[in-house]
């Protein structure tokens, strides 16, 4: 494929946007379905991404006080019921555990043989089994607060898998916390949500809304939910992270107690939240392309790969001593407080296919260089935030010296990119007949709608099983705002942002 043709990924987002989602994947070879439905495999490129996502955000959350422990990821079923309102929300995504050892049976098939005592549940999240190891390590208010988070697998059986989006089973980080004041857990809840934000801004450069979930939309068993929304290129929401006051609902379902200072027993108050590999299907559709994926710099696994082109092999020699030479001056360089991260492609693929294979995966910068570049000690410089075939020729001392300037604008320019789409497809609407009037004539391009709304279980039923639109938030800025509800007429309701979602 040449550097002119039309694009690389077929279909595009205008002419398929969800097939287009996964030919990136395939393109930029992040993952792959395995042989489980609704599992994925994540291959050496998308699990950089996620390791890198992992390193920068475990920093922060140990700068907050947090220290990281494993829980075992099978549950009790008993645990999970002592929760009446948690488990009623997981019911129908959790996987059970019944039978243990196999055995060959007269047809000479393996199959289970011992069943268990109880079965156990496949952790679709933490609550209940570190509710109960919380009980037994919390005794007086000087075990308080406790500071954990873990880094953990989790299984939720998804009907409608997507790769990184809606997955069985999926990587993730989910912070536990209990203390001994609601004011410290609810401080503990906005914190860890304001960490999440900055990150996904900071690195993922992602735009996000930060909201409180209306009551419909809130985690089972917590008494208040709090997210970040982003909107996707298609217009969609894609909630990026969550954190929950969970008030005392599980500690006192595992009576998780103590002895205060003035002697008195009592419960503790208690957070939870987290983040996903799901933050991997918003990069993809926060800043991908016609021709694959789009990294910020901040997040990619490479800063730079620098491509020899060599067309005579008697240079080949002198061609690979200056891309070497450039690789080793370029790893002086500190981006993000770290050296940049620069590879040489000596793989024995064409050019055009190296140069390709690039371009799909995201890296920010390619550097071409042949001889031309060689006499000239000079570098041909690709910005994968520009077109394919344009490209710029730097003096080399000059490229070293603005090197981190051009990584800098290009995480920056893709930050405020998604910020500048997320303003103009958010409409505030006044009344119900334009709230309804935007859904029957855009139904698949609608954007963020903001009204005045009172929550009411049967519009918001309306809504999502006629409309597929769901009230994702009530953005926090805007909170002190109220007016009169689009579909009751009553005068306090909330400003509450609506979208479809994934």
């Amino acid at each position: 494929m040449s550097l002119s043709s039309k694009n690389a990924i077929s279909p595009t987002r205008a002419e398929d946007y969800s097939q287009w989602y996964q030919e990136v994947v395939k393109m930029a070879d992040l993952a792959e379905n395995s042989p489980v439905r609704g599992c994925m495999i994540i291959k050496p490129w998308g699990y950089a991404i996620w390791e890198n996502i992992q390193k920068e955000l475990d920093k922060r959350i140990k700068e907050t006080g947090h220290q990281n422990f494993y829980f075992p990821m099978f549950i009790p079923l008993s645990y999970m019921a002592r929760e009446a309102e948690h488990i009623d929300g997981f019911a129908k995504e959790c996987a059970i555990v019944t039978h243990h050892r196999l055995e060959v049976d007269s047809q000479n098939k393996l199959v289970p043989s011992g069943e268990l005592e109880e079965p156990l549940v496949v952790r679709p999240t933490s609550e209940v089994v570190i509710g109960e190891a919380f009980a037994r390590w919390i005794n007086s208010y000087r075990d308080l607060p406790i500071l954990g988070n873990q880094w953990a697998n989790i299984v939720r059986w998804e009907m409608r898998p997507r790769i990184f989006l809606r997955t069985s089973e999926f990587l993730w980080q989910e912070g536990h916390t209990a203390h001994a004041t609601a004011v410290e857990a609810m401080e503990e809840t906005s914190k860890m949500l304001d960490v999440y934000k900055v990150f996904v801004e900071e690195f993922l450069a992602m735009s996000v809304i930060v909201g409180e979930k209306t009551e419909g939309e809130k985690f089972p068993g917590a008494e208040n939910t709090y997210c970040i929304e982003a909107m996707m290129q298609d217009k969609k929401a894609l909630q990026a992270g969550t954190s929950h006051f969970l008030g005392q609902t599980f500690s006192k379902a595992f009576k998780i107690k103590f002895l205060s200072s003035s002697g008195r027993e009592e419960f503790a108050w208690t957070t939870s939240w987290g983040v996903s590999t799901r933050l991997i299907g918003g990069l993809i559709m926060s800043h991908s392309d016609d021709d694959g994926l789009v990294l910020p710099p901040k997040i990619a696994p490479l800063h730079i790969v620098i491509i020899p082109i060599v067309h005579n092999e008697e240079h080949r020699s002198n061609i690979m001593q200056y891309c070497e030479s450039v690789m080793l001056e370029l790893k002086e360089t500190k981006f993000c407080n770290e050296s940049i991260k620069i590879l040489i492609d000596t793989s024995v693929k064409s050019t055009g296919n190296k140069i390709w294979s690039w371009i799909k995966k995201g890296v920010p910068i390619r550097l071409e260089i042949g001889e031309k570049e060689l006499i000239n000690q000079s570098l041909c410089v690709g910005k994968r935030d520009n077109s394919p075939s344009h490209k710029i020729i730097f003096n080399k001392a000059e490229f070293l010296e603005k090197v981190i300037n051009i990584l800098s604008e290009m995480q920056n320019s893709m930050l405020c990119k998604t910020r500048e789409f997320t303003d103009q497809n958010t409409i505030f609407v006044n009344s119900k007949s334009e709230f309804l009037e935007m859904l029957d004539n855009e139904k698949n391009d609608v954007g963020f709608i903001k009204a005045f709304w009172k929550e009411d279980k049967d519009t918001e039923k309306m809504l999502k099983e006629k409309y597929h639109i769901t009230p994702r938030c009530m953005p926090l800025e805007e909170k002190v705002k109220k007016g009169r509800c689009i579909f009751s007429g009553v005068e306090d309701g909330m400003l509450t942002l609506f979208g479809r979602a994934y």
